[in-house]
């Protein structure tokens, strides 16, 4: 398997950090012709992501490579989410895209059920990936679980635990410095940005900010970076890392049935007891993963077995029902507004009280129902091992933290020149204003003007992630394994 495909699901969760590391070997210099080209050649993803065929796949894939596709595949789901709110607020239809179909008498194709996924997913995607953090944080420590092999699983939790936050924050402290500092080094305005009047102070508010925000037992101030609204996940994955890493230790050394009911025990709480409707998306990747090394081994509880014949029906029900309930609507948290929404009124009796923002609720089924079914589903797991699927999945964190201040500045600005803006973009970039103004002709969601930025925005956020990831994540992966090693006695 090729070492592009190795740090994807977090290649420091999956293997433990041994005591006899040596450093490698000293890399010749690039030659700056070379250099160029390494830096240049991401501009050949998006091209390729148009081509699906299994000749383009690795030969060698390991068993949850799919979750690597659809770690990618949610990512692209954010960004589109994010475009498309972003440019349809200038015409005042956001709630038209997060309001069930049919809602207000408002009937569009990108806002039908299962279709709408593909408009605004967003928050589906956000938690396939809790679902898939539990699932992977836990892999190797259930595997030295179920071998009794307690001296490395407490070697392996406090070497994830040790280095989990630098992993999070390292490539988000780079991207919130790195765009703020843009602001006053090239005089970039943006419409969401409270820019301060020197770069001086801008980083004394950043710091002060960012402080807070990382710090995992802060009870105030906003639940989000304002140099960086979209990182708000980062936050709640930490927690939900923290929460596997505890659960990992305590159940440890239970029996394997009484550790199955404990996680499912623990679901219920955090779903139906308390609002911790993160940590249940955790645990339920955790119990997951547990019950697929179980059934590896051919070692599954016998209701399992007795449901194996009708596996394929089960979980392409499970599929469509995980489709279906991603489109939750989410304009607010007012749980009414959805009892009057179409499709929804009975599944609105569901929400447990416990629960503060009713789509949470029904997200946490949706992406558990999607992450089982697609290893069971052939052509399904097909499609995620796909090598787009498998590119994306590589730059799926790079994608994440910089689609959001490309699209604050040049994406801004190409929806200003094609004829998508507010007052905001009136005052402060007026010769943006129509430049290249086109019809918005065409569906909701898919108009002439609002997809023709994609031109330049797609294959330019493809590259730069690309580049995040070679120049910033990795290294930041690397960087914490190193800090490790070098603090162990």
């Amino acid at each position: 398997m090729s070492a592009e495909y190795q740090d994807n699901l977090e290649v420091g969760e999956w293997q433990g950090i041994t005591t006899d590391w040596k450093p490698t070997s000293r890399r010749p210099a690039i030659r700056p012709l070379n250099y160029l080209r390494r830096l240049a050649r991401p501009f050949k993803l998006s091209l390729s992501l148009s081509r699906s065929n299994n000749a383009n796949v690795p030969a060698r894939l390991r068993s949850t490579a799919y979750l690597d596709g659809l770690r990618g595949f949610a990512s692209f789901l954010v960004y589109w989410h994010h475009h498309q709110l972003w440019a349809h607020s200038s015409t005042h239809q956001t709630q038209i895209f997060e309001d069930a179909f049919g809602y207000d008498g408002k009937y569009h194709f990108a806002a039908f059920h299962g279709i709408r996924t593909f408009f605004t997913g967003g928050h589906y995607a956000v938690s396939t990936f809790f679902v898939i953090s539990g699932y992977v944080l836990s892999a190797k420590p259930l595997s030295l679980i179920e071998n009794q092999e307690y001296v490395k699983l407490g070697e392996n939790v406090g070497s994830a635990l040790f280095r989990r936050w630098l992993r999070l924050y390292l490539p988000l402290i780079v991207v919130t410095f790195l765009y703020m500092t843009s602001w006053h080094v090239f005089g970039l305005w943006a419409v969401n940005a409270q820019r301060r009047d020197n770069w001086k102070d801008e980083l004394q508010s950043w710091y002060f900010e960012f402080k807070n925000f990382s710090f995992l037992y802060n009870q105030g101030g906003d639940p989000w970076l304002s140099y960086q609204f979209h990182a708000w996940s980062i936050q709640i994955e930490f927690k939900g890392s923290i929460v596997i890493y505890s659960c990992l230790l305590a159940l440890s050394r239970l029996a394997r049935t009484a550790r199955l009911w404990c996680q499912l025990v623990l679901v219920i709480y955090f779903m139906y007891v308390a609002d911790g409707w993160y940590a249940a998306m955790f645990i339920s990747g955790m119990l997951l993963c547990d019950i697929d090394l179980l059934a590896a081994k051919n070692e599954l509880p016998r209701i399992f077995s007795r449901l194996h014949p009708a596996q394929s029906f089960i979980f392409h029900h499970f599929l469509a029902l995980s489709v279906y309930l991603g489109g939750v609507p989410s304009v607010n948290s007012d749980v009414n507004r959805l009892k009057g929404s179409r499709g929804w009124y009975y599944l609105s009796y569901l929400k447990p009280q416990a629960v503060f923002d009713y789509k949470w609720f029904y997200l946490f089924w949706a992406a558990i129902f999607l992450v089982s079914s697609i290893p069971r589903i052939p052509w399904l797991k097909r499609f995620f091992e796909s090598r787009p699927c498998q590119k994306l999945g590589r730059i799926s964190f790079g994608l994440y933290l910089v689609h959001g201040p490309i699209l604050w500045t040049l994406g801004d600005r190409l929806y200003t020149a094609t004829g998508w803006y507010q007052e905001a973009q009136l005052a402060h970039i007026p010769r943006w204003v129509n430049t290249f103004k086109l019809p918005k002709i065409g569906p909701l969601g898919l108009e002439l003007s609002f997809l023709a930025p994609h031109v330049i925005l797609l294959p330019l956020t493809l590259w730069v992630a690309d580049i995040f990831t070679r120049l910033i994540d990795e290294p930041s992966v690397r960087f914490a394994q190193w800090l490790y090693r070098c603090l162990l006695s």
